[in-house]
């Protein structure tokens, strides 16, 4: 198991979902200083409930847009 992972991974200790997945491998691939700022080791946890945040706020409104909740497999 590694326990090294960086992935946003919800304030419950759930499994990190597609949604969560796919917003952390964009911010790795940033170029410049925001994806300085989001590879840095000590920002992981400000980057974690930053990253929850955005990926819930994507859920909102994708809800909102479609009428229909999505599968906790993509975003819980």
């Amino acid at each position: 198991m590694n326990t090294n992972q960086a992935t946003s991974a919800p304030a419950g200790g759930d499994k990190p979902d597609y949604l969560d997945k796919g917003f952390d491998s964009a911010t790795k691939k940033m170029p410049g200083k925001a994806g300085e700022y989001f590879r840095d080791p000590k920002n992981a946890q400000k980057n974690r409930a930053m990253g929850e945040k955005i990926t819930d706020a994507i859920r909102k409104y994708v809800e909102k847009l479609t009428g229909k909740k999505l599968p906790s497999k993509v975003s819980n």
